[in-house]
């Protein structure tokens, strides 16, 4: 990458005014990757109005959907090219196995060829009224759209982002995870390759104090679409009370993973595991509350311990990993503190609840893979999102204690049903608070659906045609066929 101490605005590489950059570091090693481009609020603000003025005035408005469709389709091409390059950036950026680096490359494209295919797809509405009127609906693009994604799923996020906003026809403006930027970075390379025109698409690096909090405060920004904590979402919606602008929010969650006695055995255990230790456990939809039917409650818990403690932790260039760093020494303090406040109140260690210091990873921020039993439900650690590789198991003896807890949480992202019932399965589905519901698996996320919460997980949705629609207004069409005075003032 060339373009590391550099931002995208109005088609152009430029350097940031005031020559500020930002610390990028490899969470297995702590080594320093890079320094990037770190934007300010007058970079933000140029790269608003670049964005403003090619949606208002630009080339954009008057490209058609076949154009832009093709445009996505190069893109995804692009990414599928430069997929290896990319996974293994993202592999020492985020820290995650280059296994799970490479999945999500695969997942970033086929974003962008599934909106390419929607782009052209019939669209809006007519309706029958009272002769000679004719009435129709449409759809159409919001303008000017800044998009601010997490450090968790740098490429993908970025992907889930720009592909339904641009497909809509919306011009963008890219905030990735000041922690994160790598993949951007090199995304925007190959998007200033293909030659999307001027200001459609633009990427500013940065904090959220500095690059993000103008874009979510500008009257000239007519959306803030945001990936992130809820405390952080609640306050984008506060800001964004200054020009009423649309918000669509993809927040936290504490999402409960039921196994029921009759479902499959192995089955369950292998997805309890992968539920929460995938990505390190750094996913908004983690299942971090285990609930498990007493009846199986010991033995599911001791095979659970030790298939925890046959992970293999290490960093993600090394075939044997199985789990990665945390994202930073920062954020693994947080998750220690959680456990030690765990531990505080009652819950007792399975396993784990460590810092791994050995082995190489001395200089990492990796923490063992941990498990809290005897967890009551109002525990710190039971409603709080924790971010990272920390299960509580809970025990219940009836379908209507399960649902019961299931549903005690701020949260209502996604929940996991293991039962060989299919009658049960689809009575707590329909029960349970959560935007996503999985039955007999879990985190198998498809492009083709929606991705959103319930309560605080939330606003909005992501993916599918409801992704899509998240990124038009929509605008109702009537047209008089008989053009003639009403006489409603005539004299009688």
């Amino acid at each position: 990458m060339t373009n590391l101490r550099k931002l995208y605005i109005n088609g152009e590489w430029v350097e940031p005014i005031h020559q500020h950059t930002l610390s990028v570091v490899n969470p297995a090693t702590g080594e320093l990757l890079a320094e990037v481009a770190s934007a300010e609020a007058e970079d933000t603000e140029r790269a608003i109005r670049a964005a403003r003025t090619a949606f208002d005035l630009g080339k954009w408005r008057h490209v058609s959907a076949h154009e832009r469709a093709t445009l996505l389709m190069n893109l995804a091409a692009k990414i599928d090219e430069h997929q290896e390059e990319l996974a293994y950036l993202e592999m020492l950026n985020n820290g995650k196995t280059l296994r799970e680096s490479l999945s999500d490359m695969e997942e970033a494209a086929k974003t962008f060829r599934y909106y390419a295919g929607l782009t052209t797809k019939p669209t809006g509405e007519t309706f029958e009224t009272t002769a000679p009127l004719i009435a129709r609906v449409v759809r159409e693009p919001i303008g000017v759209c800044g998009q601010i994604i997490p450090w968790n799923y740098p490429l993908l996020m970025a992907a889930w982002k720009l592909a339904p906003a641009l497909a809509a026809g919306n011009v963008c403006i890219l905030k990735p995870s000041e922690l994160t930027p790598l993949t951007a970075i090199r995304l925007f390379e190959l998007i200033d390759e293909i030659g999307f025109p001027k200001g459609v698409v633009n990427l500013i690096n940065g904090t959220g104090q500095n690059a993000g909090e103008p874009l979510v405060t500008s009257p000239l920004v007519d959306k803030i679409a945001f990936t992130g904590g809820t405390v952080i979402g609640k306050h984008i919606m506060k800001q964004a009370v200054g020009n009423l602008k649309k918000v669509s929010l993809e927040l936290g969650g504490k999402s409960p993973n039921i196994i029921f006695a009759d479902a499959d055995y192995e089955s369950a255990l292998d997805y309890a595991t992968f539920a929460i230790f995938n990505n390190s456990g750094q996913v908004c939809s983690a299942g971090s509350r285990l609930l498990v039917e007493k009846s199986i409650y010991d033995q599911f818990v001791k095979d659970l311990v030790q298939a925890t403690r046959n992970i293999k932790v290490g960093p993600g260039d090394d075939s044997a990993s199985q789990m990665g760093p945390v994202i930073s020494q920062a954020h693994m303090k947080k998750i220690l503190n959680y456990i030690e406040i765990g531990q505080q109140e009652g819950a007792t260690l399975a396993c784990g609840g460590k810092q791994l210091l050995d082995q190489g990873r001395e200089t990492g921020s990796f923490i063992e893979p941990t498990i809290f039993i005897d967890v009551d439900s109002h525990m710190t650690i039971a409603q709080e999102e924790i971010f990272g590789p920390v299960l509580c198991v809970m025990p219940f003896e009836t379908e209507a204690e399960a649902l019961q807890v299931a549903n005690d949480s701020p949260y209502g992202l996604a929940a996991g049903i293991f039962t060989s019932d299919v009658s049960k399965a689809e009575r707590m589905a329909k029960s349970i608070r959560a935007g996503v519901t999985w039955i007999n698996t879990y985190e198998q996320n498809l492009v083709e659906g929606p991705w959103g919460g319930y309560k605080q997980s939330g606003i909005g949705r992501e993916l599918g045609t409801y992704g899509l629609e998240e990124y038009t207004e929509v605008k109702q069409i009537i047209n008089n066929l008989q053009v003639e005075p009403t006489g409603w003032f005539a004299d009688k």
